[in-house]
């Protein structure tokens, strides 16, 4: 599948991947190769820092 159009994000730079989540295309610096998703749908699922850390 070829990605084509700008980062819905930045709107500046050319889209290279998609969000596994949203569907947001997104470019490298938007992008969280670990999850597969955009950095806003990462964030957003990811818990807060020490949030289910144990101690």
């Amino acid at each position: 599948m070829s990605i084509q159009g700008i980062c819905t994000i930045c709107e500046a730079t050319p889209a290279e991947y998609q969000c596994r989540r949203c569907g947001a295309l997104v470019c490298t610096a938007h992008y969280d190769r670990d999850a597969g998703l955009c950095t806003e749908c990462a964030a957003a699922i990811r818990p807060p820092d020490g949030e289910g850390v144990r101690r």
